[in-house]
Formats: structure tokens, C-alpha cells, sequence
């Protein structure tokens, strides 16, 4: 891939001498996810006649078993479901904290601060329930025919892969000191190695109960009761009315225009909006004009991104809880002031609070089926391995996406019962002339909101395909000092230019997060799709 501004043009074509792969191009259907087992299951129901929802439910659960890091039926789900006329639907399929939980009673059991390997991080799982509402909306298989693979690799086994093998060995003190995750997930103390052979029974069985019974077989009886007693065995407040309550909503999306491009996003209490807002914010700059790998792009990438998420912090949460509306936050008086903040020579010293509040008057696999229907879906444990924390009996390996609330009263996020947290994962679609166009999504924790920014001006202002689009160096800042993480591929200079804008930049300790695409090309009938290479995965097609 060349990636080098001249004085008449910045050449963007595939270097095929040096490493690297191709966008996969297709006229019937494509799949994109980061695990190839995954993408060979998606393909596998598409082949058999299953749509593109039935395809991305059975790719994610084959996930929660090969991916065991990065997301689970324990964990949480967002999609945006897109017609071929551009009609979309989304779906929250995030849970709430415990009904006994608050402020006072963190206070009352000793608790300041939410740790994320506290049971007070784990909120009520919505993946199982999402997934299942999603088929009753538009899939076209069942559990039981879309769970084969996934029953079939825990029970059998499969092979760890490279990329998995290597984020296993960062999180041997955190699986250590569960019992049943000790049991679970290392081999005789330790992470295994690439190629290793593991086996679930347990989860293989759970996988196999709500094939048969559906998503109550999750959520009440044995397994219901398995979670809750571990969490309670932990100090934690969950009980089975919370996991019998647990619902999915159907959301609009909110959209915004960027350079004749409609983006949608899903509302809070994800943090879509502010990818956004940091669009809007970089719509202000003339970006097509400058160096996609220079100082001066990443320079307000990062500032945009900085006030974004300083914005972020401030007001999203779950929209019962937010004192503001969202589409506050994406007006263009807004976002023409946020914009004011930013000087194109030096970095902006603080982010003052004063400055933020509005006038008052958040794996990732996407597939594209072979009748134009769309599905940008994403799950997740929130961090790796979620809190560590698995339920014994039945396998389930909890998330912790509570650890962003907190315990302080008066916050956004201040944990409250029934409340949902603020959510990172944040699946995305792009219309153009109201037909579907891309369907996409940026894994990673936080960075997610600004590399949706990121991957978009690469396709939009630097004309690049969407694998090299994802290949494209990324950056990151550091939430709480702000200093810059730079992939290894990020030039010198960059790092030089930056500094000179009193920036502090730092090598990023391992490649930032991870993405899918798939662009629809409605005139000629034809699918271009992208994985990155950061992560197992691949795209195909049909």
C-alpha cells in the first residue's frame, strides 16, 4: 500500500510487492468478522440460504467460543439492521445494572470505587435476548440451526489462533484469580499457545439449552441461577428478576450528513453521537487536502477526538438518565463552537468544562446478503475476558461493563438500578443517496467513536478502499493524560510535527483495536468488503 502525497496527487493504489492483502470484491454476498472461523460459518449459512442476520448471529456465537477475550453470550449486543431501500432499524441489546444497586448501597457495603474485576461490574447480559429478537425481526433460521458451529467448537474443539493466543497471555493475573475462569481458559497456569486445542463442555451444554429453549432458557432456570449465585458468592447484588427482566429495544438511529455521506448511529447509552460530533468537528478542516499519514491530520484528529470525548464523559449515559437531548450534541452552532476550540499550530492546553455544555432550547462483524439486506452487528465483554468472572456450571464468562459507571452520586454515569452503562461498542452504517452504502464498525474499547471518524475520512477525503482504509496507521490518546499512542507505521516526521504541536507521543503498546467494512456499490451490483489484519480475521464472499 502506498500511502505518499506528491504536489500533483497522493497514490493510494495496493503495493503488491510488499505485505498486505485485497479488498475482497463479490455480487452475491459478503462477510467480514476477525476470526476466519467465524467468516467460514457466516459464508456456510449464506450458502444454505440463510439471510444476513441469520449469518451474523451464527458467526458471533462461533465467537464467544474461538474469540473468548472479546466477547461471549455473557456480554452485551448493539446492530443496525438496513433494508436494501436504505430503511433502517437499530438495537439496543445492552442490560442494566441490578435493581438493589446505587450510590448508597455501594456506600453501605464498603464500595468506593467499581473495580472492573468487581461482580459490581457485571450488569445484566443482553447479547442472548438481542440475538434472539433480532431473528424475530428479520432472520430466517433458529438458534438450533444457527448454534451447530459454535456447539460443535466447544464441544469438539478448536485451535487458538495467532492474534488470540498473543491478548491470552496479557490476562494469565486476571484469569488466575477466578476459579472457574483458572479452570476454563489456562493450561495448567498459563495462556495458551497459538494452535493449542481447547474444549468448553460446560459452555457447549449452555449453548445447547438455549438452542433448544430460546433466549428463556438464559435468562430463567439453571442458568440464570448459576450466574446469579456466582455473583453473590462475590459480594454481587444481581438477582434472577433482573436477568428475567432483560429486554431489547428497538431504536431509531440517529444520522448526520458528512461531505454528501449519511452516517448512522445508534442513540445513548452508546457513544455514536459523538462519532458524530468529532465528524462534525473535522468537516470544519479541509482534511482531502492534507497528508492522510502527515501531523497536521492526526493533529486534529486527535483534538476533535479529545473534546469529543470530553463531551462524551460529561452527558452520555442512558438516555433516562441524561439531563440533555442527544441531537444537542450534533448541532451545527455546537459543533461550529466545539470547532473554535481547536488551533491548526498547537494542541489545546485543557479542554475547558465551560466550554462543553450545549444549549439546552456507544467483535465487530458485518454482512451483506445476497437480496441487499445489511446487518453492522457488534458484542462484546467490554475488557478483555470481561471481569473474569465465570459461572461455574454453566460456562458463562460474565462482562464488566458496569466498571464505567461509578460510584460517586451526581454523575452521569453514576450507577443506579435498572440503569445501562455508558457503551463503547458502537456499530455504524453509511448511506448515500438513501441506499445503503457502507455497513461498518471499529472495535477497540474507547477508540471506537474516533476510528468511526477515522476509517470515514480515509474513504471519504482520501478516496481509499476499505481495506486500505483499515490498514491505514491509526492513533489514539490516553483518557486520562491524553498523551498520543502512534502504531509503529505512524512516519517520523508525523511524530516529530506532532511533538512541535506540544503534543506528547508515545509508541502505542499493541495495535489499535480493529475493524470490518463492507461498501455496496448498488449501480453495479457489486460488494467490496475489508478485515483487519490487526486481528485473525478476513473477508469473503460469494
Amino acid at each position: 500500500m502506498k500511502l505518499c502525497r506528491t504536489d500533483q496527487e497522493m497514490d493510494l493504489t495496493r503495493d503488491f510487492e510488499s505485505p498486505g492483502r485485497s479488498a475482497v470484491m463479490a455480487r452475491e454476498a459478503a462477510v467480514a468478522t476477525s476470526h476466519p472461523l467465524a467468516t467460514s460459518t457466516a459464508l456456510e449459512v449464506l450458502v444454505e440460504g440463510g439471510n444476513a442476520v441469520d449469518a451474523a448471529i451464527a458467526a458471533s456465537a462461533v465467537q464467544s467460543v474461538v474469540e473468548p477475550h472479546m466477547t461471549g453470550i455473557g456480554g452485551d449486543c448493539f446492530a443496525i439492521v438496513t433494508e436494501p431501500d436504505g430503511r433502517m432499524t437499530g438495537f439496543n441489546g445492552s442490560g442494566g445494572a441490578p435493581r438493589l444497586a446505587s450510590t448508597e448501597t455501594l456506600a453501605d457495603h464498603g464500595v468506593s470505587e467499581i473495580l472492573p474485576t468487581s461482580a459490581h461490574a457485571v450488569t445484566v447480559p443482553g447479547a442472548i435476548r438481542a440475538w434472539e429478537t433480532l431473528l424475530k425481526a428479520h432472520g430466517t433460521r433458529d438458534f438450533k440451526t444457527l448454534f451447530k458451529r459454535a456447539i460443535g467448537y466447544a464441544r469438539d474443539g478448536f485451535a487458538v489462533a495467532p492474534r488470540v493466543a498473543d491478548d491470552w497471555a496479557r490476562n494469565v493475573d486476571k484469569l488466575s484469580s477466578n476459579a472457574a475462569a483458572r479452570a476454563a481458559y489456562l493450561v495448567d497456569g498459563k495462556a495458551p499457545s497459538a494452535g493449542t486445542v481447547l474444549k468448553y463442555p460446560h459452555l457447549a451444554e449452555t449453548l445447547s439449552a438455549i438452542a433448544g429453549g430460546g433466549a428463556d432458557a438464559f435468562y430463567s432456570g439453571p442458568i440464570a441461577k448459576d450466574i446469579v449465585a456466582t455473583l453473590a458468592g462475590l459480594g454481587g447484588l444481581m438477582t434472577e428478576d433482573d436477568l428475567a427482566a432483560c429486554h431489547t429495544t428497538a431504536v431509531s438511529p440517529i444520522v448526520r450528513d458528512y461531505k454528501g455521506h449519511t452516517i448512522a448511529e445508534l442513540p445513548p447509552n452508546g457513544q455514536g453521537v459523538i462519532a458524530l460530533l468529532i465528524l462534525g468537528i473535522l468537516e470544519r478542516f479541509d482534511l482531502d487536502k492534507l497528508d492522510p499519514l502527515g501531523p497536521e491530520r492526526f493533529h486534529l484528529e486527535m483534538e476533535a477526538a479529545r473534546i469529543g470525548y470530553s463531551v462524551r464523559d460529561q452527558f452520555v449515559t442512558d438516555p433516562g438518565h441524561m439531563n440533555i437531548c442527544h441531537s444537542s450534541l450534533i448541532s451545527e452552532d455546537y459543533i461550529d463552537r466545539l470547532a473554535g476550540l481547536i488551533s491548526r499550530d498547537k494542541r489545546l492546553a485543557d479542554i475547558p468544562g465551560d466550554s462543553l455544555p450545549p444549549q439546552t432550547d456507544t467483535i465487530y462483524l458485518s454482512v451483506v446478503d445476497k437480496d441487499g439486506l445489511s446487518i453492522s452487528f457488534i458484542n462484546s465483554l467490554f475488557n478483555e475476558f470481561g471481569g473474569g468472572i465465570v459461572a461455574s456450571k454453566s460456562g458463562i464468562l460474565l462482562h464488566n461493563r458496569g466498571a464505567v459507571f461509578t460510584a460517586r452520586p451526581g454523575h452521569a454515569n453514576s450507577i443506579s438500578g435498572g440503569k445501562r452503562p455508558l457503551h463503547t461498542i458502537i456499530p455504524a452504517m453509511g448511506l448515500k443517496n438513501g441506499a445503503p452504502w457502507l455497513s461498518f464498525g471499529v472495535m477497540g474499547g474507547h477508540y471506537q467513536a474516533c476510528g468511526h471518524a477515522h476509517l470515514l475520512t480515509n474513504i471519504i477525503d482520501y478516496g481509499m478502499d476499505v481495506q486500505t482504509a483499515i490498514d491505514c496507521p491509526r492513533m489514539f490518546f490516553d483518557l486520562d493524560s491524553h498523551v498520543l499512542d502512534a502504531e509503529q507505521t505512524i512516519p517520523a516526521k508525523t511524530v516529530e510535527g506532532l511533538t512541535a504541536r506540544r503534543h506528547e507521543v508515545r509508541p502505542a503498546a499493541s495495535p489499535i483495536g480493529g475493524s470490518q467494512a463492507i461498501m455496496i456499490d448498488k449501480a453495479r451490483h457489486v460488494l467490496t468488503a475489508g478485515s483487519d489484519p490487526r486481528k485473525d480475521g478476513h473477508a469473503a464472499g460469494i
